[in-house]
């Protein structure tokens, strides 16, 4: 019986998905107005105009009402035809040599703190800013996965996730050929499914081996292959304390502790963190490198007129302090409703919510991600 349940949700999941995304099955990420782009761009929106009249750079869209509109593809074109390092006006903001490529894992293993979400609109947030970001869905419920347009069980084949690169056998896989491109342009995906369950059963087994790489040196190992290619990395990590998570605290360069801040989650995030430095005490103890650049916690799902959550909020602060983003994720339907059409805020346009709720959702996703954002900077000594 739940067999039989669980394939026939996975073929309404699919239906639902061909009805969404007509005719291909597949997500296209919508188009920006010039203003929009401009402010990506950070120039101003008449400049644009000015370019594309001169014939320089990618020229724009021209829709109803002479509004005129550019892909993110055709954003970043414009970064490169702007960039001038040399004079000090950098449009194309991604590392030098002398900054080491940023590992950033989300982590919490209550389901329900707003993880993944975090995770996938941090990944597009940075890759609308312009940097080269691989989104590493380390879960396999996969819900970053179906996020970005892929379904787990269609279109993830066996051996096609980061269980391919760091498994034990013979059957590995060089990393390159499970990433993904996502429509996304600037961010790729390595995708998950139950496959990845697989390394949490191997791993005892293969602890015994004293001939293999351990298992919390594997993910690390595996990331750093194609480093080059990227400024940042988020790992969306399992909602709990496996060998997986491990892996990735132990890959990472910074940690972001999502909390949803009622009682029982603060009480399950205590048994979190206790249980997380216990075990990565025992993994350092056999050789493991811990060196992060920062830790976080991100309030999710807050709603400022609760009383006891706002009450919680000021006892994590106080505890915490600096510690605890500034900024809240705020409760929003605008989220919930992008959800239900798997999509998430940054790629459904204004149009399809009231401005207020639009507005008040995105807003206050950019001041948690521009802070993320600014601690990388720190990290790299750059200006914020």
């Amino acid at each position: 019986m739940i067999g039989s349940d669980g394939s026939a949700l996975s073929a309404e999941l699919n239906a639902l998905r061909k009805a969404l995304f007509p005719p291909a099955s597949q997500k296209v990420l919508r188009s920006f107005s010039s203003g929009e782009a401009a402010k990506l761009v950070g120039v101003a929106d008449g400049y644009l105009r000015q370019l594309s009249l001169a014939g320089r750079g990618p020229q724009a869209e021209t829709g109803a009402g002479g509004r005129r509109s550019y892909t993110l593809g055709q954003i970043n074109e414009l970064r490169d035809l702007l960039d001038d390092a040399p004079k000090g006006k950098r449009y194309v903001p991604h590392r030098s040599d002398g900054e080491h490529c940023q590992v950033l894992a989300v982590v919490n293993f209550k389901g329900g703190s707003g993880k993944t979400t975090t995770a996938a609109h941090l990944a597009q947030f940075l890759a609308l800013k312009g940097y080269r970001v691989l989104a590493v869905d380390l879960d396999p419920q996969a819900s970053m996965t179906a996020l970005h347009g892929y379904q787990p069980e269609f279109d993830v084949d066996a051996n096609e996730t980061l269980y391919a690169t760091i498994r034990y056998d013979g059957d590995q896989r060089p990393l390159p050929e499970v990433i993904r491109k996502t429509y996304f342009a600037g961010l790729d995906l390595i995708p998950a499914n139950l496959e990845l369950m697989e390394f949490e059963h191997d791993t005892p087994k293969a602890l015994a081996d004293r001939g293999s790489e351990p298992f919390f040196g594997r993910i690390a190992t595996a990331l750093g292959t194609v480093e080059a290619d990227y400024d940042v990395m988020v790992l969306d990590c399992p909602p709990q304390l496996g060998f997986l998570t491990l892996g990735a605290l132990c890959a990472a360069t910074a940690m972001i502790v999502t909390v949803h801040p009622q009682m029982l989650d603060v009480m399950s995030m205590c048994q979190f963190l206790l249980m997380t430095s216990d075990m990565l005490g025992v993994v350092q103890e056999a050789g493991a490198h811990l060196d992060y650049d920062f830790l976080r916690y991100v309030v999710t799902r807050y709603e400022p007129s609760d009383g006891p959550q706002t009450q919680m909020v000021g006892f994590m602060r106080s505890l915490f302090r600096e510690r605890v983003l500034t900024h809240p994720m705020l409760k929003s339907t605008a989220i919930s409703d992008a959800g239900l059409s798997k999509q998430t805020l940054y790629e459904i346009g204004r149009e399809s919510f009231s401005r207020a709720t639009y507005d008040r959702a995105i807003e206050a996703l950019d001041n948690v991600n521009g802070e993320i954002l600014a601690l990388m900077h720190q990290a790299w000594n750059r200006p914020t």
